[in-house]
């Protein structure tokens, strides 16, 4: 069921404050019923598990205890009998071998983890190159392979990326280099001269599962490499650690194999990480047990700032190094990169935003395209992200870059943004992405008219509710459910992503408790609440100070998660609310 939907109000400080809708999820009751009997668990946790498809208790079994045996054999996916022959045969043959990837933290973990492997098994020349952002941008760049030519390499092993360079993947043929593809990306109606194309997501792949990293590709190479040399399957798992920080990172679905693999991750980093995670999350402060929200916003961005600011090879040469001082170096050079990051990043949003508020006719837009020739190239996707937080419409941030206008594009729940640039494509020399986000080239003289295409095609095309943004609640509940037991529970749903959301719940008619609510810092709220029985509980809300008049007329609906609060070596549950409105 969808709540009653309230117009969007005005810009407040310089931020759109913006009525969200709410949508209840829905599971059939008597499955829960079922479920909850033979879980012997409450129907409120049971709901839970539904309306993720969990609706079996072997289905329950699975997801509260994932197995590394769940993992299937590398040897299901298509081309890979092909791949470590091939690796093989270059090894007995002392060939040049090349390790290839992206230079965000997909690629840079995956080309560490396949290239630490090869080094540790093959004693003849081996290397990796991460392509510059700027100089030669995302994927198999033709510099890369002239660099592998012009070294006597034949053989490239490419990780998150190539399943759309049937072009250069055919020069690097002409010039004697056989390519293996490791990618997870979407492939087009034609794919790369290839030796071995591992991607499940090809026509003609049976692999059981097509969610996997970049890395995750990397690790099933891993782990076929070492059955086909009958090798044992454990050292594959000294990867997971790495396996994990490329899940958390580039968002894929927390299910299947990645919930396997993410979990195993998680349960390395906090029991026996690799020395550069380790060396990371001290530099960054962080003291506690790592979750995969801090890898998302703790090691991702500092692994990813290299390539942002400076050179991503410094994050593949973290991942690999083994002396503990250099690997000391070269954390603090990503620590210092993520740091003037943040300051670019800032920078460039506040003067984006003050572009869309001195405009009456950008902000009755809805989408946003702005282009500013001086902005950096490492930050306009982070940036899109951030105008998506103030104006939520599809947003393109673009900057120039060796004379063309170059950028990227972020969407709102449920709009296909690939689509919409791909509708542009006459405009544009080059572009590439996936349903949330993508990336595009142009002549600069192509801005004025692609910025009227594009709010044309997305004008057509988006329904309006998508402009409205949406807090998906998994269940209702009373305050008086969330006690110690529950939340236990409910911690054994970790890892969190997507398909697999930490949960959020709405609780209805609830009242401030003696006045005891109120705004601190001048923007956020300090709850305390109860509903009819009196069960009290505490808790905040960031960036609700304008709705606080619904706390003091009460009562109030509230949609919040459940975590738990250290102070003082103290620790309590407490709820995090993302919105509130009065009760109906």
């Amino acid at each position: 069921m969808d709540d009653t939907i309230l117009p969007v109000s005005a810009t407040t400080g310089g931020k759109m404050k913006l009525q969200k809708r709410w949508t209840l999820k829905t599971a059939d009751e008597e499955t829960v019923k079922t479920l909850s009997e033979s879980l012997k668990v409450s129907t409120a946790l049971c709901r839970l598990l539904s309306v993720r498809g969990i609706n079996t208790f072997d289905a329950a079994r699975s997801f509260f205890k994932p197995e590394l045996s769940q993992l299937h054999d590398p040897f299901l996916m298509k081309d890979m009998l092909k791949a470590v022959t091939r690796i093989s045969d270059a090894m007995e043959w002392h060939e040049r071998i090349m390790v290839y990837g992206d230079y965000d933290v997909d690629g840079t973990t995956a080309v560490s983890v396949v290239y630490a492997f090869l080094k540790k098994h093959y004693k003849g020349e081996l290397s990796f190159y991460i392509p510059h952002r700027y100089r030669e941008g995302y994927g198999i760049s033709r510099a890369g392979i002239d660099h592998a030519h012009a070294n006597g390499y034949t053989l490239m092993i490419t990780l998150d990326c190539g399943i759309k360079s049937v072009e250069l993947i055919t020069y690097a043929q002409s010039l004697g280099i056989d390519v293996i593809v490791c990618d997870h990306h979407l492939p087009d109606a034609k794919l790369p001269p290839a030796a071995a194309i591992l991607n499940p997501k090809q026509p003609g792949c049976t692999y059981p599962y097509n969610e996997l990293s970049g890395c995750g590709i990397g690790f099933k190479l891993v782990q076929a490499l070492l059955k086909h040399w009958k090798l044992p399957a454990e050292e594959a798992y000294e990867h997971l650690d790495l396996v994990a920080t490329s899940i958390a990172a580039d968002i894929v679905p927390m299910d299947g194999e990645n919930r396997v693999l993410a979990y195993y991750g998680l349960k390395k980093i906090n029991e026996s990480p690799c020395l550069a995670i380790d060396t990371l999350k001290e530099l960054a402060g962080v003291s506690k047990a790592l979750a995969i929200s801090d890898l998302v916003f703790v090691i991702g961005p500092r692994v990813n700032a290299a390539g942002r600011m400076d050179d991503a090879r410094k994050a593949v040469e973290f991942f690999i190094e083994t002396e503990p001082e250099k690997i000391g170096e070269l954390a603090a050079a990503l620590h210092s990169d993520n740091y003037e990051r943040k300051e670019v990043d800032k920078t460039i949003t506040m003067e984006a935003l003050e572009l869309i508020s001195s405009s009456p006719e950008m902000q009755a837009r809805k989408t946003t395209v702005l282009f500013q020739p001086h902005w950096h190239k490492g930050v306009v996707g982070i940036v899109a992200s951030r105008l998506i937080d103030h104006y939520y419409r599809p947003t393109i941030v673009l900057t120039s870059a060796n004379g063309k206008a170059t950028g990227s594009a972020r969407s709102v729940s449920g709009f296909n943004i690939y689509e919409a640039v791909h509708a542009c494509k006459d405009l544009l020399e080059s572009y590439g992405g996936h349903f949330y986000a993508a990336g595009m080239t142009m002549p600069e003289e192509n801005v004025p008219l692609f910025i009227e295409r594009f709010e044309q095609v997305v004008s057509q095309s988006i329904l309006p509710q998508l402009l409205i943004p949406e807090i998906e609640i998994d269940a209702e509940i009373h305050l008086s459910n969330i006690r110690q037991s529950f939340y236990n529970t409910l911690d054994r749903f970790e890892p969190f992503g997507p398909t697999n959301l930490r949960p959020v719940f709405v609780s209805r008619r609830v009242y401030d408790y003696q006045g005891s609510s109120h705004i601190v810092k001048e923007n956020h709220l300090k709850f305390r609440v109860h509903q009819h029985n009196g069960y009290i509980v505490d808790g905040f809300g960031f960036n609700l100070a304008d709705k606080y008049h619904f706390v003091t007329e009460g009562p109030f609906d509230m949609v919040f998660s459940i975590d738990e609060n250290e102070f003082n070596g103290n620790t309590k549950l407490q709820v995090r609310v993302l919105d509130i409105k009065p009760a109906a």
